[in-house]
């Protein structure tokens, strides 16, 4: 049975958007831990298809996330990143209730970790007051194209919220640097999701110039 994340653990998630030869580059500088989420991005996925993923498990033994951002076709895109490798797989917060329903109990039917993606929802709690199942993890999401605005925030005051009615794990994503992950975990968040940036990219993240396996532990290390 797939194990899952412990409540009293503080992870890492990298994040890779850009391409398999990143992933093949870098992943094996990162060294293997329980802290640590690998992700297949959204645009690494829509650009490979689910052999995004499939790279990433014959790098990587620990716990791979697919960020699908699932809308709809719940079942048969659960279904198909788990069968590429996934452990982890995403739906938004802003999809019809029902989508999010029949992902839910997809992932428990195949012992997946079930993350809502919250981006663009501004009460996550009404989503998931109106749910069937409780999702594993609900990640409070500012976008990539809102990191250039300084009024756009990750809003940590629903964490206090949300965890006063269910048992679930938080994940703090976009924009996240060692300050801000410090002050996710400060304000209650168990994982904060870190892209991988290159040099041309506007986003804050793990740059390729880097040494990402000591930026990795840098993470770690202010998170514990």
């Amino acid at each position: 049975m797939l194990k899952l994340l412990d409540h009293k653990t503080r992870y890492l998630q990298i994040a890779f958007n850009q391409d398999t030869d990143q992933i093949n580059d870098l992943l094996p500088q990162i060294p293997q831990s329980e802290r640590i989420l690998i992700e297949a991005g959204t645009p690494l996925i829509k650009k490979y298809g689910l052999e995004a993923i499939s790279t990433i498990r014959r790098c990587w033994s620990g716990k791979i996330v697919a960020d699908l951002k699932i809308s709809d076709g719940a079942v048969n895109e659960t279904i198909m990143a788990a069968e590429a490798g996934a452990d982890a797989i995403t739906v938004l917060g802003s999809s019809p209730t029902e989508t999010i329903n029949l992902f839910l109990e997809t992932c428990e039917r195949l012992r997946i970790i079930s993350m809502i993606d919250m981006l663009g929802v501004s009460e996550p709690l009404k989503v998931l007051m109106k749910l069937k199942k409780i999702p594993d993890i609900v990640i409070l999401h500012k976008g990539r194209d809102e990191e250039s605005s300084k009024a756009k925030v990750i809003e940590y005051k629903h964490i206090n919220k949300i965890k006063s009615k269910f048992d679930v794990l938080i994940s703090a994503a976009g924009g996240i640097t060692l300050r801000e992950a410090r002050s996710a975990i400060f304000n209650g968040a168990n994982i904060v999701v870190a892209n991988i940036v290159t040099q041309e990219d506007p986003w804050s993240g793990i740059s390729t110039q880097e040494d990402v396996a000591l930026i990795a532990k840098q993470f770690l290390e202010t998170i514990e």
